[in-house]
């Protein structure tokens, strides 16, 4: 199955709320929302049981997008506790809405080397799955998006290795941030098969065009701002065209400026290529 949608409230919805926004994405025949807690957690367990049962009523898949202020690879122990929190505090509220997936960014390499960092966002996953279990979640993955500068930890390689080494662990691709790291490239086969070791029952993913700037690194480069997919970078055709040939199990949500104008963008191109959603 593919599940399109976006990435918070649709812009074209008159009630802001997350159960306005639900309701919006249903009747635009979009499938998936990302619920955003960037800012913070700020719903209850109780709102967010009551969001489940809409969703599921509408048949709308549900992600849950934790805070941007964490950092997994932090050497201050009071800042590492307070991203486990954040993460926990979104993945608790994933649970009780029926949501699969929790993303968050790993965190930055700072004066780290590469595989210290990479140790440190493991023992970090260790002790939050350890943390899951002891509070009776099941069914919810913590899920490490790929990121689109190179300070920071979440290349592709780094986070199918971590995943291949921690079970409850899933990587989220975002094609953008690839696009932006690697400096305006992108092979949307070989993504699909590195991911092909971990065996993923469904594969959770962002898109959106991304203007990204050279990084210092040769043959690098860095996010600088989302833009609509009508900008084309990365190329949208090959990726709708290379899901349908994998027949992936895949959700795309979108982080365009846009967000639902673009999910129907992609929607559109799925269709035209024969999908029927």
């Amino acid at each position: 199955m593919i599940y399109l949608g976006p990435a918070g409230v649709p812009i074209s919805s008159k009630d802001r709320s997350t159960l306005g926004g639900l309701r919006r994405v249903a009747e635009l025949k979009l499938n998936a929302m990302e619920i955003e807690f960037v800012r913070g957690v700020a719903m209850s367990n109780q709102t967010a049981e009551e969001v489940g049962r809409l969703a599921r009523e509408l048949k709308v898949e549900l992600s849950v997008h934790c805070p941007y202020f964490i950092n997994l690879c932090s050497t201050d122990k009071r800042k590492l506790e307070a991203s486990k929190k954040r993460i926990l505090d979104s993945v608790e509220r994933c649970y009780h809405m029926g949501a699969r997936i929790a993303v968050f960014h790993p965190g930055f390499y700072g004066s780290l080397t590469p595989e210290a960092a990479y140790e440190m966002v493991k023992e970090a996953d260790r002790d939050m799955l350890d943390r899951m279990k002891s509070m009776g979640i099941k069914g919810v993955a913590l899920g490490h998006e790929t990121t689109g500068k190179v300070s920071a930890f979440g290349s592709l390689e780094e986070l199918v290795r971590l995943c291949k080494e921690i079970r409850g662990c899933e990587p989220v691709v975002d094609f953008a941030h690839l696009w932006a790291r690697n400096a305006g490239k992108i092979d949307y086969g070989r993504i699909f098969d590195q991911l092909e070791p971990l065996k993923l029952k469904h594969l959770h993913t962002h898109f959106t065009s991304m203007e990204w700037t050279p990084a210092k690194v040769p043959g690098a480069g860095n996010e600088r701002r989302h833009l609509p997919i009508s900008f084309d970078q990365p190329p949208v055709d090959p990726l709708v065209r290379e899901v349908l040939r994998r027949n992936l199990d895949i959700t795309i949500i979108s982080e365009s400026p846009v967000l639902e104008q673009d999910s129907l963008v992609l929607k559109q191109k799925f269709e035209k290529l024969g999908f029927r959603f």
